[in-house]
C-alpha cells in the first residue's frame, strides 16, 4: 500500500509539474502581449485520513491555477492618442462583437467605417455619450446599461457659439468736458450664432456734455447686428479722483441685463440665446477706463467661433473624450468610466485580455478616471505585459529539477516493485 502512495504520489507530482510548466510556457509566449495578467500555478498537499495510525501513505499534491489580474504591467508610450491605458487600478468597458460587456485594462482603439473606436479584435470602447455643451449627464454607476459605443465621425461638423464677451476701451476724457463737441464713438465686436454664422454686435459710446466742467459720464448703448434691435443701455460714469482716476465708478442700467459690480458683467439678450457680457468692476484698471484724449480699444475678446470639422480625438486622465476640431476648439463628446471590482481575481478570463464580471468579483463600480481607488486614463499608452521573464525562466529551471525528481520517484517504485517480485522467483 506504502508503495502504491509513493507511485501515485510521482505520478501527481509529474501532473503538477506539468500543470505549472504550461503556465509558465503562457507567460513566457506572453511577454510581448499588451495587457497579458501572468498565470500562477500553485500547489496544496493532499494528506491520506489513515496516516494516524501509524503507517505512512503518501497523499501526493494537486494545483491551482489562478490568473493574477490584480497585478500591472508597465506602461508605454505610443503615436496613437486612442491607445488608452489605466496608470493604476480599475478597467475600460469595452464590448464584444457578439454584444457582450467586458472589462479590459488596456486597448489600442482606432475608428472604423462607421467612426466606432474598435480594437483590431473587434473589441468596441463603451462610453456615457455627452450632452451637446459637453457636460456628462447624470449616470447609476452601479450599472453597465447606459454605457454606449464611443462613436466619432470623420465628416462631423459642429457649431461654437459665443457665450461669454470681454470688452474694455479707453475713452477720451476731453470728451466729456464743456465745449465738447459731443460726437460718438463706435465699438463692433463678432460673435457666432448657434448655427456657427457671423454677427456682429456695436456699442456706442455718446458722452455727457455738460455747460461748465466735466461730466465724466457716457452712455453706452448695444445693439445686436443680427436683428437690428437695441439690446442694452447703461450709464457709465468714471472716478477722476487721484486715487482712482480714470477707473469706471459706477453702471447704472437703463435696459438689458444689470450690470452686476461684483464681476463686472452683464447678461445681454442676443437673437440666438444670452450673452455673458464684461466690460469690468468699478475701480478695476483692466477694465473701462476714461484718460487723456485718445480712444484706444484695450480688451476685445470673445469665445466661439465658426462652425468646426473634426480632426482628431483624445482622452484625458479623467476619462473625458475630446473631439477636436479645425478652428482651435474641442468638446466633451464622451466619458469613459473606470470600472472598479471588490476582487480583480475573481473575474473571469477570457480571450484578447478580456474579463468578464462574477459573483467572486464582488461588487462593481463605475468611477470617474482618477476618483476612488481608481487610477487614471492615460491616452497614448498602453500596458506592457506583466510577465518577468527572467522570474519565469527561474521558475522554469526549478520545474523541470521537479519534474525530474518526481520521474525518479516512479523509477525507484518500478526498482522495488521489480525486488518484491523477485521474491517469489
Amino acid at each position: 500500500m506504502t508503495i502504491s502512495s509513493s507511485l501515485n504520489a510521482g505520478v501527481a507530482g509529474l501532473n503538477a509539474n506539468a500543470a505549472r510548466l504550461a503556465s509558465i510556457s503562457d507567460n513566457i509566449a506572453n511577454s510581448g502581449t499588451y495587457g497579458y495578467k501572468r498565470a500562477e500555478a500553485d500547489f496544496f498537499q493532499m494528506v491520506n485520513a489513515g496516516n494516524n495510525s501509524g503507517s505512512y501513505s503518501a497523499g501526493g499534491v494537486r494545483t491551482s491555477t489562478m490568473r493574477l489580474i490584480d497585478e500591472r504591467g508597465a506602461l508605454i508610450g505610443t503615436t496613437n492618442a486612442t491607445d488608452i491605458a489605466i496608470n493604476g487600478r480599475g478597467f475600460l468597458p469595452v464590448q464584444t462583437t457578439g454584444g457582450d460587456t467586458l472589462l479590459t485594462t488596456t486597448g489600442s482603439f482606432r475608428a472604423d467605417e462607421n467612426g466606432i473606436l474598435t480594437t483590431d479584435s473587434g473589441l468596441t470602447l463603451l462610453g456615457w455619450p455627452a450632452n451637446p455643451d459637453g457636460t456628462i449627464p447624470a449616470m447609476a454607476r452601479d450599472s453597465l446599461a447606459a454605457l454606449q459605443p464611443v462613436t466619432v465621425n470623420g465628416n462631423q461638423f459642429v457649431s461654437n457659439p459665443t457665450t461669454a464677451m470681454k470688452m474694455a476701451v479707453n475713452l477720451p476724457a476731453t470728451g466729456t468736458v464743456a465745449g465738447a463737441d459731443g460726437a460718438p464713438i463706435s465699438q463692433t465686436m463678432e460673435y457666432f450664432d448657434n448655427l456657427g454664422t457671423s454677427q456682429k454686435l456695436t456699442m456706442t459710446f455718446t458722452p455727457t456734455v455738460p455747460a461748465a466742467g466735466g461730466s465724466n459720464e457716457w452712455t453706452m448703448t448695444v445693439t445686436d447686428g443680427a436683428t437690428g434691435a437695441e439690446v442694452g443701455e447703461y450709464v457709465l460714469t468714471f472716478d477722476e479722483s487721484q486715487v482712482g482716476g480714470g477707473t469706471l465708478a459706477s453702471v447704472t442700467t437703463v435696459s438689458g441685463g444689470a450690470y452686476d459690480p461684483a464681476t463686472g458683467k452683464m447678461v445681454l439678450g442676443l437673437s440666438d440665446g444670452p450673452v455673458s457680457f464684461e466690460i469690468g468692476k468699478p475701480g478695476a484698471t483692466n477694465g473701462m477706463t476714461q484718460l487723456s484724449d485718445t480712444y484706444a480699444p484695450t480688451i476685445v475678446t470673445k469665445n466661439g467661433s465658426a462652425v468646426g470639422s473634426l480632426v482628431s480625438v483624445e482622452i484625458d486622465e479623467k476619462g473625458m473624450v475630446h473631439a477636436l476640431y479645425d478652428q482651435g476648439f474641442s468638446r466633451v463628446i464622451y466619458q469613459v468610466p473606470v470600472v472598479d471590482v471588490t476582487n480583480p481575481n475573481g473575474l473571469h478570463s477570457m480571450e484578447g485580455q478580456t474579463y468578464r464580471i462574477t459573483p467572486d468579483a464582488g461588487n462593481f463600480y463605475l468611477w470617474t478616471a482618477g476618483e476612488g481607488p481608481t487610477g487614471t486614463t492615460q491616452g497614448y499608452m498602453r500596458e506592457e505585459s506583466a510577465t518577468d521573464v527572467a522570474q519565469e525562466l527561474t521558475h522554469l529551471i526549478q520545474t523541470q529539477h521537479a519534474y525530474s525528481s518526481n520521474a525518479k520517484i516512479i523509477q525507484t517504485v518500478d526498482q522495488m516493485l521489480q525486488e518484491t517480485t523477485n521474491l517469489k522467483r
